[in-house]
Parts: C-alpha cells; structure tokens; sequence
C-alpha cells in the first residue's frame, strides 16, 4: 500500500495559511507538521476525513494518531522515518482509520520532507484525500477478478471431469475419475467420500484421501441421521457452511470428523432419471459458506457424476448377460480325447465404450464321433450383439447334431448352411469343420468361408494349410451353392492343428494373409504344450486390442510313449462319403506296415472293402470298421464291420451275368475265417486272417 515512488510536492512555505482551494474542491485536505515543535497543523477538509473536530485536535501528532489503527499508525511511522533516514523527500500510502461511529474508513497520505541547510528534517507537509471509495472500486475488481478466476478454474473442473468421465465405462472407471488428485481436489476439498445406493441402503465405494472416512459409516441407511443421507432421501444438496452448523445439525457424526479441521461441506445426491443412485461428499478446511455459482457448479458436477455412474452401471448390467450368454451357448467343458491335447480359448472383444458389445458371434466346439473320431469345430457369426449369440448357439447345436449322426464333413456344414438360411436370419457365419481319426491322424478339413487352419510340425515349423472351400453358412444355400469340397491331410504324432477365427489375425489396415504369417510365425516360437501355446496367443491379442473376438482352438496330436507290437485301430465311415473308401485302404496299408505284418495287404483291403460296401449299400447308415492283431499261439489280424441293422447278411448266387452277390464270396474265400456277431441295435461281420510270424 505503501507508495514511496509518488511525485514529490513544491509547496510554499507559507502554505498551511494559504492553502489551494482547488485541493479543498478535490476533497483534499491538507497538514503542516512543524517537527521542531512536534506539532502538526490541520486544514478543514482534513479534520473531516479523520472525523475530527477542530476543537479536538490540540495539535499534538498523538491526537491525530489516535485515530489510526494501531498497526496503520506504526505502519506510518516507520515509512516516514525510513524516508527521512534515506535522505528522501516524498512518501506515500494508503492507512486505516476508525471513524467517531466506529466504521472504517480508508484515506491516503502523501508528505513532503523539508530539511535545512545542513539536510535536517524541520517540517512536512503534506495532503489527504478520502480513499474509501478507491479502494473499494479496486477492492471490487480484485474480487471479480478473484470470483472470475475461481469461476473459471471450477468450470476447468467441471469439463476436465466431465471429459474423463466421458471415457469411464465402468464404476471403477468413474470412481478413478473422481478420486484423481488432478480432478476434483482441484476444487479445493480436502477429502471426498462416494456411496452408492443398494437395497435401501448407501454404500461408500471410494474415499479420498484414504482412511477420510468415518469408521462404521461403510454401510448407512438412507433414513440415517447422515448429511450424505438426507441428501439422497431428500434428493437435495446439503451445504454446510461452518463447524459450528456441523455440529448442530448432525451431532452424531460431527465428533468423529473434529480432527479433519473441517470449516465446510457440501453433500450431493446423485441423481439419475429422477431416482438417487448415490450421493457424494466434499469436505473443506480452508473456508466458511458457498456462494451461488459454487454451489451450481457442485450440482453441476454432481448430475455429471450421476450420469456417468448411471451409464456405467448400465454397461456391467449387459455386459455381465453378454458374458453370461456367451458363456452358457459356448460348450460348458470340453471332453477329454484319448490320443489328442486339447485346448480351447474365448476372448471378448473390446467394443469402443458401445454398450452390449461385449459379446458375438465367436465359438469352438469338440465333438466326440463314432469310431474314436473327434470333430472340431471353429466358427463366426456375422455381428456384436445378442442376436448374433443366439444364433451362433443354435448353429452349434445343429452342428454338434448332424456330426455325431455321422454326416460326412461337407453333409454337415451343407446341412448346417440350410439351417441358418431357413432360421430366417439377415447373419451369415463362417466356418471351418475339422474331422479327424487319430488312431490313423487322417483329418478332413471343410471351409465355409472361414480362414485357413495352421499345423506345427515336429520340427517346429508352421504353416497353413490351404482347404478349398464354400460360401459361408447362409449364404450357400441362399444362392444355391451348397458344394462344399473336403480337404485331407494327415496329422503325425506330436503335431498341431491350430483352428481360430479372424480375430486372432486382423488388424485394421494390414492385409489378412499378412496377418495369417505372423499368426504361424507366433505358433512356431511358441510353447509345446498346448494351453501354454493358447495363453500365448490370446495374450498377443490382448496386448493388440482390438473390438473383433476371438475363438481359438488347439489339438494336438499325442506321441505314443513306445510303439506297441500288438495294435487297434478304428475307424468311422459315413454313407455319401465317396473317399471314406479309399481312406480306409489306406489306413489299413499303414497300420499293417507300422505293425510289421508281412502279408499282402490287398486282400486285407479288399475283404473289409467289400464289408463296408454291403453296410453302406443295404442299410443305409454308417459304419464302423476295426483293424486289430490277435495274439496267441497263432497270431491273426481281425476285420470288424460294424452297422445298426439287424438283418444278417445273405450268401447269394451271382450267377454267370451277374454284377452283385460275390461279397461273401470273395470274404470266404479271402479269409481264413469270418462269421456275424449280434451287437445291441445292430450286428458285427468278422474275418481273420492267419498272420506269419515276424522274420
């Protein structure tokens, strides 16, 4: 206040008894203080702005001194003994005085030091003027210029949180947002406590700083004599202005806080859709009241909260029946397959903040068949949402039906794409259908629009394995293609067959076989075991993201622990199925190869040709063929073909232009032995041969 830099005055030195009447116009008054003889002079107008009577003022500087607050008065003299020790002239400021009523009123001094010849100070003279007004335009505009700066770093509050709320999709997420040092305390509230309203109770689910809260006050009710209650059952801002209200209004909760050094707090409800959901509290140390604005923006700031929560709860809510869904039409368990690890993987896709799409189309399924087969199934249905859930679980039970009927692998996805089409759907689905023997490792693959499968070799290398295929589900039999070629390899002992759907492989932007190599570089590096190998590349997804889900799934092969001179093999046959034929032969080549059986395996290929094709010709169903070797003082390999009828075979006489009727035949003939066996709902034809000891 202090103005040691003001214009020097030049006044006469007659000038107490002549002074300017332009001053006394101005409301200036004027001093004169003779320090020689310690008194001080006084014009009118400067009796009346220290509210003094001329008959008052003995001239003594003390009188005059008197008014002046004590600190405003030793303030004074220490600047006027400062400037006559610094050799100055001019000093300045502003001093309080008390008025005859005992307001306060501001005035401004300026003197002007006279010294004699050898510089020492005789006399000041000086001017008053009442300053109140002055400075109480400048006081006014310092606190618009205060409220203003606090209006603008509450509204930086507000949109700051409003903004990260705007990303929050999780109640977690929000109470982070309002737990953030750089958030909310910015608003200048030393700590903070948020409940959520359940069964008719509150439920304090964050406290800023920790341990801010009031012990036994985790779980309240609503009707509570808490101001976080009353503000939720009344559904109205509760503002606390001082300690002294604190304590009048809530005397219960009041003493557990005292050693907070709480002066204020304000309690909001956390209002949603015109029902509270919550309620917030912010306590302060460093202030007494709210005014207007602030308590708009703390309502403001409270309906920002409430929303978010509200949306957040809304997105568990259909986030945890996605999950739920998903995970009731995904296969509860996944069977245990002698010869073969499996392991199956699903990762939900991460949905940009859209509530209920957490969940789609995705699934796996492993199907156990007859004749020791497995049929592995990777799929997806077009779209993100519960619809396409719905119908992924219907094409897999439909899927699950026709394969263990005993459907060749094309029969059951052209089946399938029938369904789908006639369910009456706008989804389509791809689809990769894997039927494999592991007694032979003979696989056959069926593509319906659906990526490539993958194979680790023994040697650790991976590459894809290029199945023909169809249309997509749905879509085949719309346009009236259901021809779905099938693809066979063989799987060897130790290897991988690697079925995923496309989310394991597109990334925005990147080509599809692009990501296909870096899929089959990822397999090659990664674990032997097969759920390690799984964990692995979901993690890989994960740490990509991404919105697409991903269904996995990882059949491995076994290696048997030593070769067993004696074997067993088994094998599925489907009617319609043109090659089953041929891949029975030539299981039957290896088998008696890998076993060491010195004979010619044609006739053995041709007697259980011949069996297959009478159960295929006159029943009408499938077939299950057994190969095994039967120890024994005599060694002899054993045919079994098995079917569900119960009509035995018939011996019949071909006759010379004949073209049917030498099955039997050849199997009398060819054998050593054969007859028929009843089997439950069907019967057994068998055949021996006699097989020479190994050399």
């Amino acid at each position: 206040m202090a103005e040691q830099g003001a214009p020097a005055l030049s006044l006469p030195e007659d000038w107490p008894a002549h002074p300017n009447p332009i001053l006394a116009l101005n409301g200036m008054g004027t001093f004169d203080w003779d320090l020689d003889a310690g008194l001080v002079h006084m014009d009118a107008q400067a009796h009346r702005i220290f509210d003094l009577t001329p008959e008052e003022n003995d001239g003594r500087p003390q009188t005059v001194g008197e008014r002046l607050l004590r600190s405003e008065r030793e303030r004074l003299d220490a600047l006027v003994a400062r400037t006559m020790k610094e050799g100055r002239q001019n000093y300045g400021t502003y001093v309080r005085l008390r008025r005859r009523d005992g307001g306060l009123r501001w005035a401004h001094v300026q003197g002007y030091i006279q010294r004699d010849e050898a510089g020492r100070p005789r006399r000041i003279i000086g001017i008053l003027r009442d300053a109140s007004e002055e400075l109480g335009d400048i006081a006014a505009r310092r606190e618009r210029a205060a409220q203003a700066v606090a209006r603008r770093r509450q509204t930086n509050v507000v949109e700051a949180a409003t903004a990260a709320l705007a990303h929050a999709r999780t109640v977690q997420d929000v109470i982070d947002v309002v737990k953030d040092s750089h958030g909310l305390a910015l608003l200048g509230s030393k700590s903070l406590v948020l409940g959520l309203v359940e069964a008719g109770r509150i439920r304090l689910v964050a406290e800023g700083p920790d341990g801010s809260s009031v012990p036994g006050t985790s779980v309240t009710r609503i009707d509570d004599p808490y101001p976080m209650s009353e503000a939720v059952r009344t559904l109205s801002p509760c503002f606390i202005e001082s300690p002294e209200e604190f304590a009048e209004r809530y005397p219960i909760l009041w003493p557990h806080i005292t050693g907070l050094d709480i002066t204020a707090a304000a309690y909001l409800p956390l209002i949603a859709q015109a029902r509270p959901i919550g309620g917030m509290g912010l306590l302060y140390s460093d202030r007494r009241g709210f005014t207007l604005e602030e308590r708009n923006v703390l309502i403001a700031l409270g309906s920002s909260i409430a929303q978010s929560l509200q949306r957040a709860m809304l997105y568990e809510q259909e986030k945890d029946l996605a999950q739920g869904l998903q995970q009731a039409m995904l296969p509860r368990t996944i069977p245990s397959v002698p010869g073969a690890d499996v392991a199956v993987r699903y990762r939900s896709g991460y949905a940009g903040g859209s509530l209920g799409r957490d969940i789609g189309g995705d699934w796996y399924d492993l199907i156990p068949l007859p004749g020791g087969r497995i049929g592995a199934v990777i799929g997806d249905v077009q779209g993100h949402d519960t619809h396409a859930a719905a119908v992924m679980g219907q094409l897999r039970i439909v899927l699950r039906a026709y394969a263990a009927e005993g459907h060749a692998p094309a029969t059951v996805m052209a089946r399938a794409s029938v369904f789908l089409h006639e369910l009456d759907t706008d989804r389509f689905a791809t689809c990769l259908y894997a039927e494999a023997d592991l007694s032979t490792g003979v696989v056959q693959l069926v593509r319906a629009g659906h990526i490539d499968p993958l194979v680790r070799y023994d040697d650790g290398t991976c590459r894809r394995i290029a199945v023909d295929g169809g249309l997509p589900l749905g879509l085949s039999a719309e346009f009236g293609s259901l021809d779905y070629p099938v693809g066979t390899m063989e799987l060897d002992p130790g290897q991988c067959l690697v079925l995923c759907t496309d989310g394991l492989v597109e990334e925005p932007g990147a080509d599809l076989d692009d990501g296909i190599r870096a899929l089959a570089r990822s397999v090659a590096a990664g674990p032997d075991d097969v759920g390690d190998l799984a964990d692995r590349l979901i993690a890989m997804a994960e740490a990509r993201g991404g919105d697409d889900d991903v269904a996995l799934l990882v059949l491995r092969r076994q290696v048997p622990a030593e070769r067993q001179p004696v074997g067993r093999l088994q094998r599925y046959v489907a009617p319609g199925d043109p090659e089953a034929l041929a891949r029975t032969r030539h299981m039957i080549r290896t088998a008696l190869r890998d076993w060491g059986i010195q004979k010619d395996s044609y006739e053995v290929e041709l007697v259980a040709d011949e069996l297959i094709t009478n159960v295929l010709m006159h029943t009408e169903g499938a077939a299950i063929v057994t190969l095994r070797v039967l120890g024994g003082p005599d060694r002899r390999l054993r045919i079994e073909v098995e079917d569900s009828s119960s009509a035995l075979p018939r011996r019949r006489d071909p006759g010379e232009q004949g073209v049917s009727g030498r099955g039997l035949l050849l199997v009398d003939r060819l054998t050593d032995v054969w007859g028929v066996e009843a089997r439950g709902g069907g019967k057994c034809v068998w055949c021996e041969f006699a097989v020479p000891e190994e050399s």
